[in-house]
């Protein structure tokens, strides 16, 4: 879509969108439930991430409410210059154009993804999962009433009805351009875009995130994070998977144990590195590799080190680059580890469940960047725009 769209229509439309999901709540909530009563996989992550229930709708309105109310993020001034020549030069924010999200199973993201890109002045191509597909066409088409309501163009947002075939010949011949393209799930979908794709990838989704527990550490505060960081939600990126404790800690072992019988209790399947698995009688992980892994499921590693850096080095080593925390009192010590520690998101005595757009502030996000271009992170709406440069003169020539 060439022309960008007053920030007015764009508003409106977000507001008829909101209404509309209000408005069709429970018949959302009866496709999804074909969806999910055709859904044969035992993917528990995937299923979780399926359904459509009340409250997942109120964050679909929430996000839609917070994003009309934040300010455009189109044609901004970032920098501005007056040169030696009298040259005025200016560089503004600039909507990217179409951008393309692949995503599995979560008909929210086809609101929310929706959303932010269309805020941001950008056209949208949705290509959703099989198993979510009736809940999305259901979606989109809210969103082409929402569109036709205020006499904008349906392509705005697009949805892409393709299997594996289709999708991989659209990437690498796209029919119509594309600026940008999101991948948003597991690490083959991700590897199959970045394989295909002719146009820039921000790689999103891949978890993996450590807690470690420092010297310092306010015990109960660590029990709680961890707690909260395995169990709230394991079908999600910023969800924990691995624990560093610091044999530093006096009496570290009794600590270990206390963890493990909380996790087990909550059916947690828990596996110890040599220094845990000794001290605690938890099996024994198989081998190293396993750091590396994300896991989506009701299971975690617990692992000793035996001092700040080697907690560093083991995260940068084995981490995924979303989020890490350490739990501890000594503010200096945390900075140092905040600043060392090679993630998007870096927390000192809190829960890595955090790492989101909308608990960040940003009303939601079109996806969760674990790659260092162009942004880092949740990606909101003020980062879903390019630059483009401004010059004014009166017969200025070099």
């Amino acid at each position: 879509m060439s022309q960008l769209l007053p920030i007015e229509k764009r508003n409106a439309v977000l507001r008829r969108m909101a209404e509309l999901l209000e408005q069709e709540r429970t018949d959302l909530k009866n496709v999804n439930q074909q969806d999910l009563n055709n859904y044969s996989g035992d993917d528990l992550a995937m299923e979780k991430r399926l359904l459509v229930d009340d409250a997942k709708i109120d964050g679909m309105i929430l996000s839609l409410q917070q994003l009309f109310s934040q300010e455009d993020p189109v044609g901004k001034i970032r920098f501005d210059f007056t040169h030696e020549n009298g040259l005025k030069i200016y560089n503004k924010t600039a909507a990217f154009g179409t951008i393309m999200i692949i995503y599995e199973s979560r008909p929210d993201v086809t609101v929310e993804a929706g959303g932010i890109a269309f805020k941001s002045g950008n056209k949208i191509l949705l290509k959703g999962g099989k198993e979510s597909l009736l809940s999305n066409l259901k979606i989109v088409s809210l969103w082409h009433e929402a569109l036709k309501a205020n006499n904008v163009a349906t392509e705005w947002v697009e949805y892409l009805n393709y299997n594996r075939a289709e999708t991989q010949a659209f990437l690498e011949k796209p029919t119509q351009r594309v600026d940008l393209i999101v991948p948003r799930g597991g690490e083959q979908l991700i590897a199959f875009t970045k394989k295909h794709a002719t146009c820039p990838v921000i790689v999103s989704g891949r978890g993996n995130n450590f807690v470690y527990v420092n010297a310092e550490a306010d015990l109960d505060q660590a029990l709680a994070i961890i707690i909260n960081g395995k169990t709230s939600n394991i079908s999600v990126c910023n969800a924990l998977d691995k624990v560093l404790i610091d044999t530093n800690l006096d009496n570290w072992e009794a600590f270990a144990q206390k963890i493990i019988q909380e996790l087990q209790q909550r059916n947690v399947m828990v596996l110890g590195d040599e220094g845990v698995s000794k001290a605690t009688h938890v099996p024994l992980i198989a081998s190293d590799l396993i750091w590396y892994e994300e896991f989506l499921d009701y299971k975690i590693v617990i692992g000793v080190t035996n001092s700040n850096q080697e907690a560093i080095d083991k995260i940068n080593k084995y981490c995924g680059g979303h989020s890490a925390s350490i739990i501890t009192q000594n503010d200096a010590v945390a900075q140092e580890f905040m600043e060392n520690v090679d993630t998007a998101a870096v927390y000192q005595n809190a829960s890595t469940r955090f790492t989101d757009g909308g608990q960040f502030g940003l009303g939601g996000e079109l996806a969760i960047s674990t790659d260092k271009l162009h942004q880092r992170g949740p990606i909101g709406l003020q980062h879903l725009v390019t630059n483009k440069w401004y010059i004014y003169g009166n017969g200025q020539i070099r």
